[in-house]
């Protein structure tokens, strides 16, 4: 077996979708026989004593208020010499960022392959993030040019990839899925009644349910506008919202306009698994009509308690499910989710058919996919030893050139 090390620049306690792929990785990997280690930014709450790996920290900016994350030093020779000791085999990168950065220092000192896992639509927070058009091309063409930096690119989806292509990437990509931990099961009756205590839903009224981060940019707003026009046919259903985000006192206010507020309820986030599962077991749908997400997990996570989705038509959520078989495919609009939802409504058979066929269909657990991914890695090591990757002589030289171009330095 191997000595792979995992690089991300979020980790726990800071929670995101990344860090929970890099959280399993690591537990399905160590528990396979490979040597892991994770290289993070430092966290002043972190306490890595509950992993049976290395967690090596690098100094780090704290900028969780103004963006949610730690943003760390790329450059760290006590980081760098501790690595050197470790006789590491293969780097395995979560972020095209700073965490990319220090794989091609550990690749020039190592000799030893990058892979990189695309997961997000970067350019869509670069843009959001920075206001300034100029600086958002500038720091997008620096980020294409990181990822062109790695010796082998997976991306989670297909339409990650082109999403990626389109920006200017010029390589190849491997299609690799990202798995959950959520086992397929749903969740006893009394646990779901503990965690859905206290709210308003009532036995024979349709559940729908949402869980991520609260931002526009998630279709949060045409699941609002959908359901006010239910409202407006006299339909009944109740919507739950789990999670939490920089725009939810926004949307808040946007369910007190439409005066949804006896019918949408907002959990705040939800961090324990189970208790997660108890309410996808409670809902009769997942709505989720993002374009922005490059995977859609929660689409996995629903399938695994039998809760089908709705998802936006050709969407990267979309690959792999067949529309009205294991899940539902609207077009980018509330009108269109609104009439999905009537027939649903009116159907309630098919919600849980429908569900019933995410779970046989879809679901991927994190063992099965990881286990593919462990395959590729031979494969990548044994392409690095032969020579098959382009060379990247003197690569952050490059990167501080090309930054240097884009900004006038």
């Amino acid at each position: 077996m191997h000595n792979v090390c995992l690089l991300n620049d979020s980790f726990p306690p800071l929670i995101d979708g990344v860090a929970n792929t890099v959280v399993n990785y690591a537990r399905v990997l160590k528990s396979n026989g490979y040597g892991v280690s994770v290289v993070t930014p430092e966290n002043a709450k972190a306490d890595d004593s509950a992993f049976d790996y290395p967690v090596i920290r690098y100094p780090g900016l704290d900028m969780s208020k103004q963006i949610g994350y730690v943003v760390g030093q790329p450059f760290s020779p006590s980081t760098l010499k501790r690595l050197e000791t470790m006789d590491l085999e293969l780097i395995h990168s979560h972020c095209p960022a700073v965490s990319n950065m220090i794989s091609v220092e550990m690749r020039a000192l190592l000799d030893i392959p990058i892979v990189l896992t695309y997961h997000t639509k970067f350019d869509i927070e670069i843009k959001k993030a920075l206001k300034n058009p100029v600086l958002a091309k500038g720091v997008i063409k620096m980020l294409v040019n990181s990822v062109s930096m790695c010796d082998e690119l997976w991306v989670v989806s297909r339409g990650a990839g082109e999403s990626l292509k389109d920006l200017g990437y010029k390589g190849d990509y491997l299609v690799m899925n990202n798995g959950v931990d959520m086992k397929r099961h749903r969740s006893d009756e009394a646990l779901v009644k503990d965690v859905t205590a206290g709210y308003d839903l009532p036995d024979g009224i349709p559940v729908f349910l949402f869980v991520g981060r609260l931002e526009w940019y998630k279709g949060i707003r045409i699941i609002l506008d959908a359901l006010a026009a239910l409202r407006s046919q006299n339909l009944d259903f109740r919507m739950v919202f789990v999670g939490k985000g920089m725009e939810e006192d926004a949307i808040k206010a946007y369910v007190k306009e439409l005066r949804l507020e006896d019918k949408c309820f907002f959990t705040g986030p939800v961090y324990d698994r189970e208790r997660l599962a108890a309410w996808y077991t409670r809902g009769d749908l997942f709505l989720f009509p993002s374009t922005f997400d490059t995977n859609g997990l929660v689409v996995r996570e629903a399938a695994a308690c039998s809760l089908g989705s709705v998802i936006i038509k050709d969407s990267c959520a979309s690959e792999g499910i067949t529309d009205g078989v294991d899940g539902l495919m609207i077009e980018e609009n509330a009108a269109s989710l609104a009439v999905c939802l009537t027939r649903m409504i009116e159907h309630p058979e098919a919600m849980k058919r429908i569900g019933q066929a995410a779970s046989d269909n879809i679901y991927l657990s994190w063992d099965d996919a990881i286990k593919t991914a462990m395959d590729r890695y031979e494969v990548v090591i044994d392409n690095y030893k032969k020579g098959l990757y382009p060379k990247h002589n003197k690569p952050m030289d490059e990167l501080f050139a090309f930054s240097g171009k884009i900004f006038g330095l």
